[in-house]
Order: structure tokens, then C-alpha cells, then sequence
């Protein structure tokens, strides 16, 4: 999985490439991690390449969305198609995070 870093701003995007799956989702909390902590949660992931996930990576974003709840901040999503939408929502791991149609507005969100 590749996975395009930008920043916007004072906030992070990252931007993965191809299915959440397995090991690649272990690369992904890492980079995930680094910008939590290099930018002071200001982080959006990206999720228009993403055509699916596993449980894995449902695993991570719930882990995420609660560590950050937890420490006061919100975990930001943008770009999901429908099918992992659906996901989110039938599996209410979605409902740990804030979810935007674009990167934009996910960044925007942040002012």
C-alpha cells in the first residue's frame, strides 16, 4: 500500500492507496501515529482510494477514534465511498469519528 503524506496548513492528510488489509493497515496506524504526534491531532485520513477494509482496518479506525475521544479530540475521515460508509455504519465505528465528502472541508473543520 502506498501512502501519500501532505500537509494542509497546520493539519496532516494522509492519503492511502488500495484495500485497509492486514499489514498494510499496521503501516498505515504508524504513519497515522507519527502524525498525531508531529501534529497535534490535526490529522485527516483520506479514504477516497480506498475501495474496501477488512476487520482490520475497521480495528484500527475504532482504536483511533477512541483513543482520540478520549484525549478530548476527533478523529477525521474523508472521501469514503458508499461501501465503506456502510461499513462504518452498520459496524458504528463511524460513530467515533467525523466524516467529510472532501479533503477541504475535513481540513477546514479544523479552524
Amino acid at each position: 500500500m502506498k501512502i501519500d503524506i501532505q500537509q494542509q496548513a497546520a493539519v496532516t492528510v494522509l492519503s492511502p492507496k488500495g484495500p485497509l488489509l492486514g499489514l498494510d493497515v499496521v503501516a498505515l496506524r504508524e504513519s497515522l501515529d507519527e502524525a498525531f504526534n508531529e501534529s497535534l491531532g490535526r490529522v485527516v485520513l483520506d479514504l477516497s482510494n480506498v475501495p474496501y477494509t477488512d476487520s482490520k482496518g475497521l480495528e484500527m479506525i475504532h482504536d483511533l477514534g477512541t483513543m482520540l475521544v478520549e484525549s478530548g479530540r476527533v478523529f477525521r475521515l474523508a472521501g469514503a465511498n458508499e461501501t465503506v460508509r456502510e461499513v462504518l455504519a452498520l459496524t458504528e465505528v463511524g460513530a467515533l469519528c467525523e466524516q467529510f465528502d472532501d479533503i477541504s472541508t475535513a481540513v477546514r473543520s479544523f479552524s
